[in-house]
């Protein structure tokens, strides 16, 4: 039931690997995922590929299910060389299996502010590793979702899909301009709360208040100045040693941890 292909030139290998670009991933609404671990985690959370791309000789009983359920759903399975595989992911080591996925609805509609206390909005990230490990933190601490706000990195990028060890497959994501996001948060509950030095108070032990939405800022720029006038709450974080912030996606993880802990008092010693 498998697809052999050996050609470089194969149109699905040419297709496969233009996925590697944002411009072809929006055009197509597909993405790539390297490695068996994140594609389990899909697996996991209910998300089959609708292409599964092995290298030759590649057995795993891990792979075997996966390609079970691929072939299930009326998806497509596909053997291939190593250096097929590596012109595909565009790494010389690229691992032995690749899936493609379809890209799902990341309107703030798909949102349900009331399924979780706290939730983490990032304005005009461009890093997709600092995407990824928001996503993880997500994760980590029980956030409804990521919130992208403007002209962010792709969550559907090879680096941000990495990054996030499998969240992107099981937190929310949604992206919106800054126009559309205010007038949705305030169509509901929820406290806008932003790390600044602006008319702020120390962030430990702050009133927060559920559902939490942290804002974070662009990693060289921080926030704009009337974006930080719309937050109910600014909190001040303490710098004690020569830098003057901290990396986005860990202040947006130290901030997350105080909120819960403040929303939470005893989920922490779960």
């Amino acid at each position: 039931m498998r697809k052999h292909i050996t050609g470089f030139s194969n149109p699905t290998v040419k297709y496969l690997r233009s996925l590697r670009d944002k411009k072809h991933r929006k055009r197509t609404g597909q993405f790539l995922v390297e490695g068996l671990r994140l594609l389990e985690d899909a697996r996991a959370s209910g998300r089959v590929p609708q292409t599964l791309v092995m290298a030759e000789g590649r057995e795993h009983a891990l792979l075997a299910r996966l390609e079970a359920d691929v072939v299930a759903a009326g998806g497509e399975v596909i053997e291939t060389t190593p250096d097929i595989l590596s012109k595909i992911t565009g790494k010389d080591n690229a691992q032995s299996v690749t899936g493609v996925f379809d890209e799902w609805d990341t309107s703030l509609e798909t949102l349900d502010r009331s399924a979780a206390p706290i939730w983490l909005v990032a304005q005009a990230l461009r890093d997709p590793g600092n995407l990824g490990t928001m996503l993880r933190t997500c994760d980590a601490v029980g956030a409804g979702g990521l919130i992208l706000i403007d002209d962010c990195a792709d969550p559907f990028s090879a680096e941000a899909v990495r990054a996030s060890m499998g969240a992107v497959f099981t937190v929310g994501v949604a992206q919106a301009r800054w126009e559309e996001f205010l007038p949705w948060l305030r169509g509901g509950a929820g406290q806008l709360v932003a790390a600044s030095l602006r008319d702020a108070v120390p962030y430990r032990g702050a009133p927060y208040a559920s559902p939490c939405f942290i804002l974070v800022g662009n990693e060289s720029q921080g926030l704009p100045e009337d974006y930080e006038a719309e937050c109910d709450l600014r909190v001040t974080m303490p710098m004690r040693g020569r830098a003057d912030s901290l990396n986005a996606a860990v202040a947006g993880a130290v901030l997350a941890y105080e909120v819960l802990a403040g929303l939470e008092p005893r989920s922490l010693q779960s």
